[in-house]
């Protein structure tokens, strides 16, 4: 239990950070994995931070902030590591998909290792929390 209580509220404040760098340096992300895409022969994904999906991105890391709070507060439920870890593989198995499909872009498959980690972490970890009981 102790696992599961650090991992989410070290969750909680990784993705609080990153929600307010997607809202406030939008640009950031991409311009960071933009100068280190050409080490792996990868394009530049092109900078487009200030349009309608800065919106989309900063309330999904709000409630992705809210979700691994809600694990930390009541680690009983079993509903707010579910959700999570449904938000992060949607993200991890669209941004696959995209980087295949779309661009190679760097940060593409980045997303797709980060949060295909969290949301096998928040699986692993809400299984091993039910064999503790």
């Amino acid at each position: 239990m102790r696992l599961y209580k650090l991992f989410s509220l070290t969750a909680a404040a990784i993705f609080a950070v990153v929600g307010l760098i997607f809202l406030f340096f939008p640009d950031s992300a991409l311009i960071f994995f933009n100068s280190i895409s050409g080490y792996f022969g990868l394009p530049q994904a092109p900078l487009q931070g200030t349009d309608f999906y800065l919106i989309l991105a900063s309330a999904y890391m709000y409630l992705v902030t809210l979700l691994a709070y809600l694990m930390y507060r009541y680690p009983e439920q079993n509903i707010y590591p579910f959700l999570l870890a449904q938000g992060k593989l949607a993200s991890s198995i669209i941004s696959i998909y995209l980087f295949l499909m779309h661009q190679p872009y760097l940060i593409y498959f980045a997303n797709f290792v980060i949060d295909g980690f969290i949301g096998i972490a928040t699986l692993y970890l809400m299984k091993m929390k039910k064999t503790e009981v």
